[in-house]
């Protein structure tokens, strides 16, 4: 009796948690950009450089979520059924 195993890629986790920290990151740099702004503001702060990676990381975690989705025709080993 053959058993098969039942494996999920780990890119598909690894883009998982990209995309949980792109969110969290984002909504820091919304909080703290435009919600509560800090009352001494650092050099480069008009460009908003955690709002901005917070969205590249949540974008590149969604295209490696989808990319590596285990689907039912590969199963979940990634070989065809």
């Amino acid at each position: 009796m053959h058993v098969q195993e039942k494996q999920i890629p780990i890119w598909f986790f690894i883009g998982a948690i990209l995309a949980v920290y792109g969110a969290l990151i984002a909504g820091a740099g919304v909080y703290y950009g435009f919600v509560h702004p800090p009352e001494h503001k650092v050099a480069l702060w008009d460009l908003h450089a955690d709002l901005w990676w917070g969205v590249l990381l949540f974008i590149f975690g969604l295209v490696y979520v989808i990319r590596f989705w285990p689907s039912e025709k590969e199963g979940l080993t990634g070989r065809e059924k």
